[in-house]
């Protein structure tokens, strides 16, 4: 199911949020600071972002700027929500990179549309583009993977793991959760599979497997 983290400081609101999405089928995490959900992210990327503007450590304007210059987070779907009601503050909202704009008080049905809207064109757009590290190319559309324009035989498990690396790129993945993405089971007792797949998808990319890094005693990430 997506994950939805929430970025709230009210927690009257922070809980109104978590339930709505987690009774639609989301998964969520919620924070009420920025320094917090840094560390959340470090942990494990969400599919969306409900972010407030109004936080008590930094500004969620620069909590968004810092998300759109991440390589790892520069696609990110966010969502802004705030107490300003100005066009002004709107405008720099979206000029900063939000994807939406949600003005407080809020009905949870609008919440819950907007939020399965922005995952749906978020897939979409994925779909059809292309992501590269490097020589390491996917065209998503073709479900393809290219080094230095050649093309590179991968297997559907190989493709799905190159593809969460990329999307992810300088994000380190913890190991139960690229088993949970990839193979969709738990972490404990598995830890070959996934070593065996690193190997493997490192030796077909040639040189340019070296952008997989080994996060010891953590995971991997695509460097």
């Amino acid at each position: 199911m997506p994950l939805v983290y929430i970025v709230e400081d009210d927690a009257n609101i922070r809980e109104i949020e978590s339930f709505a999405l987690k009774n639609s089928g989301f998964a969520v995490e919620a924070f009420a600071c920025a320094k917090d959900f840094y560390n959340g992210l470090l942990k494990r990327p969400p599919d969306l972002v409900l972010l407030d503007i109004m936080l008590p450590d930094e500004d969620g304007l620069i909590v968004l700027g810092k998300l759109r210059s991440g390589a790892g987070t520069r696609k990110l779907p966010v969502i802004l929500v705030t107490a300003k009601t100005t066009e002004v503050d709107k405008v720099k909202g979206l000029d900063g990179g939000a994807d939406d704009y949600m003005t407080k008080p809020f009905g949870v049905l609008e919440l819950i549309s907007r939020v399965k809207a922005l995952l749906r064109r978020s897939t979409q757009d994925s779909a059809a583009e292309e992501l590269s590290v490097g020589e390491i190319t996917l065209d998503m559309a073709r479900r393809a993977a290219y080094v230095a324009g050649k093309p590179c035989g991968l297997t559907y498990k190989e493709f799905e793991l190159l593809h969460l690396l990329l999307v992810n790129a300088g994000i380190v993945l913890k190991r139960d959760l690229l088993m949970e993405r990839i193979w969709g089971i738990d972490f404990e007792g598995e830890s070959r599979t996934l070593d065996m797949h690193i190997g493997t998808l490192r030796r077909k990319l040639g040189e340019s497997g070296v952008h997989i890094k080994t996060v010891r005693n953590v995971g991997y990430m695509m460097e």
